[in-house]
């Protein structure tokens, strides 16, 4: 297109109510995804993934550590230092964020009821220790409690804005704006045209005689200052008949882009204008899409009170051959003198210090310009005629002061950058808005945060109701569920015994043994399978065995089930490696296809490298292959699957002395684990892992390609003690990496 256009998202006030909207992106997002050059080349299957070790000595993740995960999930690498605990690769293919708490829950709760949690388990392969909560886990992981010594991001972006002389401050009465619409704040529906506007400014409406083959959007609600904002924008190529549709993107005002489609024109293309379209041949041959099938699918996307957003929208609407009576036009909006209009880069520059329409990058980006537009019309509507009047724009124009301005802003940017922003704020910084569904009774000082999108509900049951509708609407999501924590007393009881249960599921009786037997060889022999923690000799035992008691009686479930997590599947456990393992396999590595990491364990208190590893590659099959080729002749090391996942050998290294007792002693539950049972009923927290894990699993289904997920069970923490979290993560449909990465 040859006017000027840019990208940026606003996002809704506080107590919005927004029609669904289904989260489809569709054509030039899939070749966009797919890897297609913006000048032709081939494409290339680029996927955002995470590193399959998170960490190399640290099993523990702060909640600081979690926050600059999720600042870079946002920004990236250009704005924010990159996570020091873990890899996330190709984030600009990160389509969301989506975290789910489980408010309540600990990592006792996860290990107790391990079976119950069967989705979480078989689909995150990354899990790690998290410490007790504070008194807001929310606040914490999310940035709120750190210092702001200059303000957040977008108050020093806009205070850094050169500001009107004291002569045109003076004069703001003049000002095209504010004679316009008044120097105090304006509600959404004054921003809209009117249609006598529409008809000024050559708008297609339905009746006037060059509009007759256009179709209506079937928009006809009752506007207000809630309904809902669309950007919209379209980018055009010149055919024998004229200009013709050959992308549209339409982004929903949480932020997501709802609809981004490439379009082959009916006739013959003579000018792609990739100059400002970015679209090239080689891009629009293999699509198939046509403007009929855009106008369907726009009119199915917009609830009947939408407002569409755009920048000069009257030639996006003919491109699109629609007529939609509900319009916001910042080519219009921010009024000029003389009846001319701000190009929609300037106004992305001086209002909200963006840069886009860059001159390193091939023609414009449809999706980043709807964004634009639905910010700059945010901005409007947030500061009012007022403060838009005083930035003096017509002088920033006429002077060229934008360069000096636009220098000014990339340097308070790098400096608040440095600090410890929040979540919020690098949402803010690129237009977007959090969403957090929780319920009423939930108290967090996020809630009540500025850019975050609150919706509390009176049930678990409403907050899952309403994550399926508003997750896709937003770019970055919380959903918070809530239960009853243990009681401390129950707490205790339990922790002890599924202390117990991991120590007699890790011990084993053998024999019989003469009463003369070398001790020191038998327990070398044991040795040789893995480092044992104690030894006892008991002469009865004619077989090899675990022990067996009420804690024990699933074991051989459970062992199954630990084989099959998707963090242990393609792991092997080696015992008997040497100083030199490491070299000897990188020396041989071609024996190994599929190999991603080796996790060499060191004694915490010597440093010295223990006798046992870890190997994690792509598939079962591959580790399988490894296995038999590792317990041959050659190597001569004994192994198996892997069964426990790295956090838990901390948990487990943390087993008080007072809590182990002789295998074999039988254990009566306590009377108080026995009335919770009988008491809690169908809120027993065994029923609802199982629940909740069905649940949230069917919300992860529903995502699409792409989004980061996060399971957090923060923890408890209270005056009778405290209990460690857990999390798990993952991206959707991520891509297997194909490089060997060599941990030690």
């Amino acid at each position: 297109m040859e006017r000027e256009r840019e990208r940026s998202g606003r996002t809704p006030k506080k107590g919005r109510k927004r029609r669904p909207v289904p989260n489809k992106v569709v054509g030039s997002a899939e070749a966009k995804r797919a890897g297609w050059d913006l000048e032709g080349r081939q494409p290339e299957a680029k996927k955002a993934r995470l590193s399959t070790i998170l960490f190399a000595e640290n099993y523990e993740v702060t909640h600081d550590q979690l926050c600059d995960l999720l600042k870079y999930a946002v920004l990236g690498k250009s704005s924010v230092p990159k996570p020091s605990w873990c890899q996330l690769f190709h984030q600009n293919h990160l389509n969301n964020v989506v975290i789910f708490v489980l408010q309540g829950m600990s990592q006792l709760h996860f290990y107790r009821f391990y079976l119950e949690f069967g989705f979480f388990r078989k689909i995150f392969r990354h899990k790690f220790r998290l410490p007790p909560p504070s008194s807001d886990f929310l606040a914490d992981i999310i940035g709120l409690h750190k210092k702001q010594t200059t303000g957040d991001l977008s108050r020093a972006m806009e205070e850094s804005l050169p500001s009107a002389s004291p002569k045109v401050s003076s004069n703001l009465q003049n000002d095209p704006i504010i004679q316009k619409y008044g120097s105090k704040k304006v509600g959404l529906t004054r921003c809209l045209l009117t249609k006598e506007e529409m008809k000024t400014y050559h708008f297609p409406l339905q009746g006037f005689p060059d509009c007759e083959n256009f179709v209506p959007t079937k928009c006809n609600g009752s506007i207000t200052d809630n309904s809902p904002l669309f950007g919209l924008d379209c980018e055009m190529c010149l055919t024998s008949k004229g200009r013709e549709l050959t992308r549209i993107s339409l982004v929903a005002e949480g932020g997501c882009c709802v609809m981004d489609e490439l379009v082959k024109p009916d006739n013959k293309i003579v000018d792609y204008l990739t100059s400002f379209s970015g679209i090239t041949k080689k891009i629009l041959n293999p699509v198939t899409t046509k403007l009929k099938d855009v106008q369907r699918q726009l009119k199915a996307l917009l609830p009947p009170n939408a407002i569409l957003v755009g920048h000069s929208l009257d030639l996006d609407l003919r491109a699109l051959k629609m007529i939609h009576p509900y319009v916001i036009d910042t080519s219009l909006l921010y009024v000029r003198e003389q009846g001319r209009r701000f190009k929609l880069k300037f106004l992305a520059k001086a209002i909200l210090g963006k840069d886009i329409q860059c001159s390193d990058r091939l023609g414009h980006d449809a999706t980043e310009d709807a964004r634009t537009t639905l910010e700059l019309a945010r901005y409007f509507l947030k500061y009012g005629p007022k403060k838009i009047a005083e930035l003096n724009l017509e002088a920033l124009a006429s002077h060229q002061e934008l360069h000096a301005a636009g220098q000014e802003l990339r340097n308070t940017v790098e400096v608040v950058q440095q600090l410890n922003t929040s979540v919020l704020e690098c949402l803010d910084s690129v237009g977007q808005k959090l969403l957090f569904l929780t319920q009423e009774a939930d108290a967090s000082e996020l809630s009540s945060s500025k850019n975050c999108q609150t919706v509390k509900c009176f049930s678990n049951k409403e907050v899952f109701e309403q994550a399926r509708v508003e997750i896709p609407l937003f770019p970055f999501s919380i959903v918070q569920f809530s239960f009853e924590p243990f009681p401390p007393n129950l707490t205790e009881e339990m922790n002890k015994r599924m202390k117990i249960k991991w120590t007699e599921m890790s011990t084993v009786f053998a024999g019989p043994f003469s009463k003369n037997c070398n001790l020191t060889a038998l327990k070398r022999l044991f040795k040789s399978f893995g480092p044992i923690r104690s030894m006892t000799l008991v002469l009865e035992t004619h077989q090899v065995q675990r022990p067996v008691t009420e804690l024990t009686l699933d074991c051989d479930v459970l062992v199954n089930e630990l084989e099959q997590d998707s963090e242990n599947r393609g792991t092997i456990y080696l015992s008997g490696v040497s100083e030199t393992f490491k070299e000897r396999l990188l020396q041989q590595c071609n024996l190994f296809l599929g190999l991603e990491a080796v996790i060499l364990p060191k004694d915490l208190k010597t440093g010295k490298q223990k006798n046992y590893c870890f190997l994690k590659f792509k598939t079962f099959g591959s580790a399988q292959r490894a296995l038999d080729i590792l317990k041959g002749k050659d190597w001569k090391l004994k192994g198996r699957h892997a069964l426990t996942t790295r956090h838990l050998h901390a948990w487990l290294r943390g087993l008080p002395p007072e809590s182990r007792r002789p295998p074999g002693l039988r254990v009566i539950p306590p009377p108080s684990e026995k009335e919770a049972l009988q008491m809690l009923k169908v809120d027993h927290p065994k029923i609802a892992a199982w629940r909740w894990s069905r649940k949230i699993g069917k919300l992860y289904h529903s995502l699409g390609s792409g989004a980061l997920c996060l399971i957090l069970l923060p923890g408890t923490k209270s005056t009778h003690g405290s209990l460690s979290g857990l999390g798990l993560m993952g991206i959707k449909d991520e891509e297997e990496n194909t490089t060997p990465n060599m941990c030690s």
